[in-house]
């Protein structure tokens, strides 16, 4: 909205509100569309997500101009032309009885049919041609349709079922039921038409019944005699009850009374390009200062502590963050921007999490001589290592998850719309394109559907609905799509999943693909190289012989390995060439690759047969690297083994076939709250616990005199561990003090331990 000012609204429709702007980079004017997508239920977003769809399709100088879309204040924003001449419908009204000549009916006529022409080649249906649909430059003699918001996009052309549109522009295929394809928009084309020649309806009634059986007879009060009976033959032939014998749009082309009219239309009108320039990319500018997350104190220093007069008082940081790997030998821990993070992710050059507060924040190495911001919008806040960002442009959009891939990014918002952005390569962003994106852009072709969870792989996404429904996009190759093929694709597509199968999570890895059902079962696709995926059919335990040994599959198919195939799985994540799991019972399972020690066992045994890795118990999750493995246990102990090259274990060790503990900086007790690796890094995020037997030192002091004796004083306790509270008692006057009553130094009166609850 920084590229916008608003000036006014200027309509109120039924999904939204219709503001006149001013673009700030050219002062023209264009009219935003506010749809609060957020709070629809999912019909109407479906026809949010329908109208954008359908204006980038068109591009003609008779509809009006579609200019970019986005998600701000949890509203979908479509930014398009300005039609200053108000509707046609306002410019019938005011003629009054004034009937308009022959020439201007025809002149504002072709210009609509020319258009709706052009919808039609596109395979749209329009359902809702209407005069207060159709809009006027501002000399009034241009018109330009449209309010596509229940428009329907036909993939042949195949006939469309909905009940929709005005009342009185409904065809009587539509009042009878019946199946309708481009003759219902011919049939509102003569209504419109008879509206021009007659300035009121054709089909008018005091109730919808009523009106149904008007439109059902097909009778209505003929135009003036002052027209032309090829103009009345015309009217009469597109409001004809059989669709089969309305004209066909290049057939009312052809029609004598039409060629003249449009022939005058390119001459007065002259060559209008058809080509719309593409519009750049907006960038948001870096912000000085940034929203804070979480609660913030009075006063905050950089080292997270408070400041109480002259004292400090040591505060529990919300959470926090570490990362290893990459030549990062051992847990360093990231700084923070007062917030708490619940979820991280790893990409190949992106460490991003949500905060509490529903905000994306990133860490990046900061850039060497040049300083420059690589992220648009970023709170620079800079820290040893790495300098920390809230990522920006997105106001009053509450985030749920990140998800990331090799160098693009996936978040999911409380409501369940996915925004994606980074590189396009491989069509993974899901746009419809290649194009790369810099700041975060909603996948429309899922705003129809509320997400639930979301997965990215090195180049490729997952997506589950909450109706259970899986979609994939990105790269195809090796079937990791589980399209049955391996071809790619740059907009979601629906999979094709079992009936009984109810969806609930999805997991992507380099080259292959897991989703887990509610019901605990486990359906994969892609490369299965080494069993990664448990596709290879073993029962015993024993290796599976070459008949069933499975590499590669393009379709989603149950795993057959036990004991993965009977035990209830709960977490799961895939690596470079080798998977862990985690069972119900908080057991580990590894299969794969065990080429650096990865699966967990002290040998570097080959084998396709799924291991329960020994000594860990009451694991709560778990995640693979290209060669390595990361386990957390119940109590927040973290796990590493396999490949130890560049600190991808978290210390400085080579690769080890054995699980051991790793050691984090917190001397509080914590629990763990996410976890990712991707290639040689790791991620985890830690959240600060304090159990109901911490106890924390308070020095307690008494204070009487005078308030200049009090302002000495209280600059004078020792800073002690913990907190120092100062009582401070009313004194009597020094005239009538009491000998030895007033004490001008604080003085001790009990040093003790007091439960952090009082």
């Amino acid at each position: 909205m920084e590229k916008y000012e608003k000036i006014k609204v200027v309509g109120r429709g039924a999904f939204g509100i219709v503001h006149l702007c001013r673009r700030r980079s050219d002062g023209a004017f264009v009219i935003l569309k506010e749809i609060p997508v957020e709070q629809m239920s999912r019909d109407e977003r479906l026809a949010a997500q329908n109208e954008c769809q359908v204006l980038k399709l068109l591009n003609h100088p008779n509809i009006i101009e579609y200019y970019e879309n986005f998600l701000e204040d949890k509203a979908l924003m479509i930014v398009m032309e300005y039609a200053p001449g108000g509707t046609l419908a306002d410019y019938i009204q005011k003629r009054c009885n004034s009937l308009l000549d022959e020439d201007t009916i025809l002149h504002f006529f072709v210009q609509i049919l020319l258009a709706l022409y052009h919808v039609h080649n596109k395979f749209i249906l329009h359902r809702d041609l209407k005069t207060q649909n159709i809009l006027l430059d501002k000399h009034q003699m241009i018109v330009k349709i449209g309010d596509f918001g229940i428009s329907k996009i036909l993939v042949s052309k195949s006939k469309a079922y909905t009940v929709v549109g005005t009342p009185c522009y409904i065809s009587p295929e539509l009042c009878e039921g019946k199946p309708y394809n481009q003759k219902s928009d011919i049939w509102a084309l003569g209504c419109v038409l008879y509206e021009l020649a007659s300035l009121k309806r054709a089909f008018e009634a005091a109730n919808l019944p009523a009106l149904v059986l008007k439109i059902m007879s097909g009778t209505f009060a003929p135009i003036s005699d002052r027209y032309s009976p090829e103009l009345r033959q015309l009217i009469l032939n597109m409001l004809n009850l059989d669709p089969s014998k309305r004209p066909q749009l290049n057939e009312i082309m052809a029609l004598p009374i039409c060629i003249r009219p449009l022939l005058n239309l390119y001459t007065d009108i002259g060559n209008v390009k058809m080509r719309r320039i593409e519009k750049p990319l907006s960038t948001v500018q870096p912000g000085r200062q940034g929203r804070p997350g979480g609660r913030v104190p009075t006063i905050r220093s950089r080292d997270g502590t408070i400041s109480l007069g002259s004292g400090k008082v040591h505060s529990l940081p919300l959470s926090s963050v570490y990362t290893w790997g990459n030549g990062i030998s051992s847990p360093l821990r990231l700084p923070m921007l007062n917030t708490e993070v619940l979820q991280v992710s790893l990409g190949r050059t992106q460490k991003m999490g949500v905060t509490k507060s529903g905000r994306l924040i990133t860490w990046e190495a900061p850039s060497v001589g040049s300083g420059e911001v690589s992220l648009p919008g970023a709170v620079e806040q800079m820290q040893p290592q790495f300098i920390s960002r809230f990522l920006e442009g997105q106001s009053g959009v509450t985030i749920k998850s990140v998800s990331c891939g090799d160098l693009f990014t996936t978040c999911m918002t409380d409501r369940g719309i996915i925004m994606t952005f980074g590189s396009g390569s491989n069509g993974c962003l899901g746009h419809g394109n290649f194009n790369d994106v810099t700041q975060p852009k909603i996948v429309e072709a899922l705003l129809g559907y509320e997400l639930i969870q979301v997965s990215c792989g090195a180049s490729h996404v997952l997506a589950v609905t909450n109706e259970r429904e899986v979609f994939a996009w990105g790269r195809g190759e090796n079937g990791r799509l589980g399209l049955g093929t391996q071809d790619t694709h740059n907009s979601p597509q629906q999979v094709c999943l079992p009936v009984e199968f109810e969806a609930n999570r999805v997991v992507c890895g380099v080259d292959c693909s897991i989703i887990i059902s509610s019901q605990y079962s486990i359906l994969a696709c892609g490369s299965n190289r080494f069993n990664k995926l448990g596709l290879d059919t073993i029962t015993t335990g024993e290796e599976p012989n070459p008949s069933n040994q499975v590499e590669e599959v393009h379709s989603y198919r149950p795993i057959q390995s036990e004991p993965l195939c009977s035990e209830r799985i709960v977490h799961i994540d895939i690596g470079t060439a080798h998977s862990v799991a985690v069972t119900e019972k908080g057991q580990c399972f590894t299969f794969g690759s065990n080429q650096h020690g990865q699966i967990g066992c002290s040998s570097r045994r080959s084998s396709r047969v799924p291991y329960q890795v020994p000594d860990l118990q009451g694991i709560s999750m778990a995640a693979c690297g290209d060669a390595f493995t990361l386990a957390i246990g119940s109590e927040g102990e973290v796990y590493t083994w396999g490949k130890g090259a560049r600190g991808r274990l978290g210390r400085k060790e080579e690769d080890c076939g054995i699980p051991k503990a790793l050691q984090l900086d917190e001397s509080h007790p914590y629990v763990v709250t996410s976890v990712a690796c991707f290639n040689g890094n790791s991620l985890l995020a830690v959240k600060q616990v304090c159990s109901s037997s911490t106890w924390v030192p308070v020095q307690v002091y008494l204070l009487q005199g005078e308030e200049e004796e009090k302002e000495a004083a209280l600059g004078a306790p020792k800073q002690t561990e913990g907190l120092c509270i100062v009582l401070s008692v009313s004194a009597p006057h020094p005239q009538r003090r009491q000998p030895g009553s007033g004490h001008t130094r604080p003085q001790s009166l009990r040093a003790a331990n007091l439960h952090t609850a009082d």
